[in-house]
């Protein structure tokens, strides 16, 4: 068709698209195909005679024309993705839930690592599930064949849910052991897995460690092995996109095989095909995400459309993944890859080539007319897709990163180099690359590609150590953001059109505008709160504080960067709340509750009502916190004895309990709280809960701070425990006349027997140790440490 109605496609894809979203939903009515294949026909009867002029076709005509194929297509698409959400549900393991069950399968998707956990979907013949495990875990790659035991669960709250939806899956397994076994899948999906692990391998070659990690997140979209303060870094520069595989991947994939075929001489029918199989083999060994998938299909439809000879707008091929994809999946529409992918595409539509020509015109001036083109092209796309996807990252995640698009706009010359030289080694990698003598032509390309990636990495580092990196900017609810969005975008046209006028900006009154805008960074930290403490820590310090909460027990921990995170939250009151209120604490990216007893647990009601946390950790259940947590919007953990969680450089490890306390818990809670060992840039320290050492008989080795368990009470292990960790600093929390005796005379005896400086809330108030370059430094709200106390050195607050 042409003319009015030629735009029927594009109105069928929409309407698909809508449809498709709506329909893990609202349910398919019966009947609904025989509807839409008369509606369809009823449509094509009247819309054929109207083109050829039979009748009058007014913009009334033509808007009821398209509004009814509009919500025949959506109607399609509803029917259509209940389809595929009920082949989905039946391709899941479905039971029986609470079963203790053994399985073996095959590794269906990249692990996970977070908190402590491992997350692996797997296949499995009686079909798909997800498996939660705690570390350690090995790697485990794609296609690995693995064994696990362990108890069928069903989430319980919505976010597990929708997770186990998008992966095709309907319970999760609890497991007790994750072990891998020999062998892995066979046909087309194990030919793939093989070329992901040759891959793999290959990005290994030539690089230490962290370099081989970062170049498998660039290249492979494989992050499971990059270092947490690694990872960190990236989020807080804005620069995570490049941790995952996307669109970019695709194109510079595309460009990369272009011009290798090229060089062979081949046609450009031969290259175009040869570029399509090389998509089609990237997606799945790039983990076939919704991101991927969605640049995969729209790389492809390009592609297509110049074989066919039709050029095709712009509009079509993003309207044709995102049917594609939700076709493969319906709920890979509420995945937040997904929404950022297209956000971040709209984007680019939208305003990158206006952007770019306004930028060509400056950098002209001072640069050779093909490196000022380059350098607008990527300058264009990247302000483009940094803006649009700006305000659905505050929506989602609740903050923003300031320092997005100055490290973004860094890192451009650096991206494609990095791009295609991993690429280039994944593709030697699938060869029996013959040495050279001495010289290895793979490790040879890994090391200049670790030389890359440690640049990108620096970039990040820089980037995300200012306080205002990052900043919290909940937009809640959907107006807010579309309100967001009109504004951004009404700011932009009007932006764009006023420069435009102008001809884009000389020089000086470009580095004018540069200079305005690094005051105004300047000025965030006085408009929003940074989402780290307002006067932040020396690097490589680590500040343990605990808080003066009475008879009970509260204890924060504090980095440079990123939030805080708290173990017990006292007894009730909100004492803990208003003590992380009065030093500026906002957000905790974690609280443990290390036993459910109410001096330890019943202030971390008020906390997560007025402050926040994005996880609870917990070991025996804690029914009331737990449900309290999932109101807030925290994410409920499990851990035990083996259990480990990164925040950076600050690793926590479980300690105690034993993990089969989990199923048997002892009648005194005390005896099951968390014991969890602090360790940072080589200091360690020792949080103790309740759990005496004449029960735990732990040996965490040498450690620097020693919270003593259960308020200083009488602990037969003390001394010994003493013996093995010699401690320079211990903290007691404990209230003032409570009734209990604490701390006993005993245990403050054996404390200052082995020289330990001994702090207690009763007698200091908050008590706080930094340990970091400076070594060892304590102080209290009561001020300097008494110069008479055993072991303690005297230091200004």
């Amino acid at each position: 068709m042409t003319g009015p109605l030629g735009w029927w496609r594009h109105v069928v894809l929409a309407g698909l698209v809508a449809g498709l979203l709506a329909s893990p939903s609202v349910p398919a009515p019966e009947g609904w195909l025989p509807c839409v294949l008369a509606g369809l026909l009823a449509l094509g009867a009247i819309g054929r005679p109207l083109l050829r002029g039979r009748y009058p076709c007014s913009p009334v005509t033509v808007a009821g024309w398209f509004g009814c194929l509009a919500a025949l297509a959506a109607l399609a698409g509803i029917g259509a993705g209940g389809w595929r959400l009920e082949a989905i549900g039946e391709g899941a393991l479905g039971g029986p839930v609470g079963a203790v069950v053994e399985v073996d399968g095959f590794v269906a998707g990249t692990l996970k690592r977070s908190f402590g956990e491992v997350r692996v979907p797997i296949e499995t013949t009686a079909g798909r599930l997800l498996v939660v495990a705690r570390e350690p875990v090995a790697d485990l790659g794609v296609g690995q064949a693995i064994h696990a035991d362990g108890r069928l669960l069903r989430p319980d709250d919505d976010f597990r849910s929708e997770e186990l939806e998008r992966l095709g899956a309907s319970l999760q397994l609890d497991a007790d052991s994750l072990e891998p076994r020999a062998g892995g899948r066979g046909g087309l999906s194990g030919a793939l897995d093989g070329v992901r692990s040759r891959a793999e391998d290959a990005l290994d070659e030539g690089m230490d460690d962290e370099q081989a990690a970062l170049a498998r997140g660039f290249v492979l979209g494989q992050d499971d092995l990059i270092d947490p303060g690694t990872r960190e870094d990236f989020k807080r520069a804005g620069l995570s996109h490049l941790l995952a595989v996307s669109g970019q991947n695709v194109m510079l994939l595309a460009v990369l095989g272009g011009v290798l075929c090229a060089a062979f001489g081949a046609s450009l029918r031969t290259r175009l095909v040869l570029t399509l199989l090389l998509i089609a083999a990237y997606v799945p060994v790039a983990g076939a995400g919704p991101s991927i998938q969605r640049a995969g299909v729209m790389g492809a439809a390009g592609i297509l459309a110049t074989l066919a000879g039709r050029p095709t707008d712009r509009a079509y091929p993003v309207t044709l993944a995102a049917a594609v994809t939700l076709l493969i999946n319906p709920r890979f529409g509420a995945d937040v890859g997904w929404q950022l992918s297209f956000a971040a595409l709209l984007g680019i539509m939208l305003w990158a080539r206006p952007i770019r020509d306004l930028l060509v015109d400056a950098f002209t001036r001072r640069l050779p007319a093909r490196l000022a083109e380059a350098l607008a092209e990527g300058a264009g796309l990247t302000i483009a897709a940094t803006a649009a996807t700006a305000p659905l990252i505050a929506h989602v995640f609740e903050q923003i990163s300031i320092a997005a698009l100055p490290a973004n706009l860094a890192v451009l010359p650096l991206i494609a180099p990095v791009m295609w030289l991993g690429m280039m080694i994944g593709l030697l990698g699938q060869l029996p690359v013959v040495r050279l003598g001495p010289f290895d032509p793979v490790a040879a390309l890994g090391a200049l590609e670790g030389a890359l990636v440690d640049v990108v990495a620096t970039v990040a580092t820089i980037f995300a150590a200012p306080g205002w990196a990052q900043v919290e900017l909940p937009l809640p609810g959907a107006v807010a953001v579309l309100a967001v969005y009109a504004a951004l975008a009404t700011l932009l046209t009007v932006g764009i059109g006023l420069a435009r006028r102008r001809r884009g900006l000389a020089p000086p009154k470009a580095a004018s505008l540069a200079l305005a805008v690094l005051v105004l960074l300047a000025l965030v930290p006085a408009v929003l709160r940074p989402s780290i403490d307002s006067e932040p820590l020396q690097p490589g310090t680590l500040r343990i504080t605990e808080l003066d909460v009475g008879q009970g027990d509260s204890i924060l921990l504090e980095l440079p960067r990123g939030a805080p995170i708290l173990v017990d939250g006292g007894p009730p009151g909100g004492a803990a709340a208003d003590a992380l209120r009065e030093l500026g604490i906002d957000r905790l990216r974690a609280a443990f509750v290390t036993h459910d007893d109410l001096d330890h647990s019943g202030g971390l009601f008020e906390v997560l009502e007025n402050v926040g946390a994005d996880n609870l950790v917990r070991a025996q259940p804690a029914p009331e916190l737990e449900a309290a947590a999932r109101a807030a919007g925290s994410r409920v953990l499990t851990t035990a004895e083996g259990g480990s969680f990164d925040f950076g450089r600050l690793r926590l490890d479980v300690l105690w309990p034993p993990r089969e306390r989990l199923a048997s818990p002892a009648e005194d809670r005390n005896v099951d709280g968390i014991v969890l060992v602090a360790r940072f840039a080589g200091y360690d320290a020792l949080l103790s809960a309740d759990a005496e050492a004449e029960i735990t008989n732990l040996d965490p080795g040498p450690i620097d701070l020693l919270k003593v368990a259960h308020h200083g009470s009488d602990d037969a292990g003390l001394e010994a425990l003493l013996e093995r960790s010699v401690p320079r600093v211990a903290l007691i929390s404990v209230g003032a006349d409570n009734g209990y005796g604490h701390p006993t005379a005993d245990t403050i005896g054996t404390l200052v027997s082995h020289g330990v400086c001994t702090l207690r809330t009763d007698l200091d108030g908050t008590a706080t140790v930094e340990l970091g370059p400076a070594g060892v430094d304590a102080w209290t709200s009561h001020g300097p440490l008494p110069a008479d106390r055993p072991g303690c050195d005297p230091r200004a607050p």
